[in-house]
């Protein structure tokens, strides 16, 4: 399946489309007509009350983005920025190609319109951009002592990606970096989207990165009381994708 994508998405164009959908209309309650006394032709009509207003419900949003399928097999990590550059939400991480659905425009998915924490995101501009992350490879290398350059914990390292026949970069690059979290570290964007699983050990206390040469890092990680060191290559053998922008209502 892979591969017809890559036999045809030069024919292709990335795009985004959304389509926002508008819930069902809730009816106006309806206000029960009570039996009143008579009234004399003197006495003016009393005003019927006006029933309170029920605010409805804020309108779903579920956006599709397609985009076409970089001509590199691999994983795919897909995220969501705000106007700033900031990430907003992870959509994918290492995901395989079934794990998306397949349009006419390339591959598909759905973005609801909420950050990370599951709660809604203020209206505005977004792009939908992410990699994908050819055949790495993560070397355990064991236990070792802290690096030289323990001061430039958390540094970021360029890497040169794959150029992408869809984007004009002409000397497209990233900036690394290892993050981790209660499940063990991972490699990272510089905007914090997470790339490739480094190792699944938990309650890590410190990493380090730095560059071993053009297409490797050497990579730390301390769980107090021993440091380990990773080595991962191949790194050229990434290619960044973009899915276009936006606008969130």
């Amino acid at each position: 399946m892979f591969k017809l994508q890559i036999v045809t998405f030069v024919a292709l164009v990335v795009q985004i489309a959304f389509a926002q959908e508008s819930p069902t209309p809730i009816p106006s309650p309806t206000v029960e007509e009570s039996l009143s006394p008579s009234i004399s032709p003197e006495e003016p009509p009393t005003p019927a009350p006006v029933p309170a207003q029920t605010p409805s419900a804020s309108p779903a949003r579920s956006f599709r983005i397609s985009f076409v399928p970089p001509p590199l097999e691999g994983t795919i990590s897909l995220g969501i920025y705000d106007k700033s550059g900031k990430l907003v939400r992870v959509l994918h991480q290492e995901a395989q190609l079934n794990e998306f659905a397949i349009g006419a425009d390339g591959l598909v998915t759905q973005w609801n319109g909420r950050n990370g924490e599951e709660q809604d995101s203020p209206a505005g501009r977004y792009q939908a951009r992410g990699y994908v992350m050819g055949p790495l490879k993560v070397e355990d290398l064991g236990e070792s002592s802290a690096p030289s350059m323990e001061s430039k914990a958390n540094a970021k390292v360029k890497v040169k990606l794959v150029r992408n026949p869809l984007r004009k970069e002409k000397r497209p690059f990233v900036e690394l970096g290892i993050g981790f979290d209660s499940d063990g570290s991972y490699l990272k964007t510089s905007d914090d989207l997470p790339l490739l699983t480094i190792s699944e050990t938990p309650n890590l206390s410190r990493v380090w990165i730095t560059k071993k040469n053009e297409d490797a890092v050497d990579v730390w990680q301390d769980d107090g009381n021993k440091v380990y060191q990773f080595r991962i290559s191949n790194l050229d053998q990434m290619m960044a994708f973009d899915c276009g922008e936006f606008e969130l209502k």
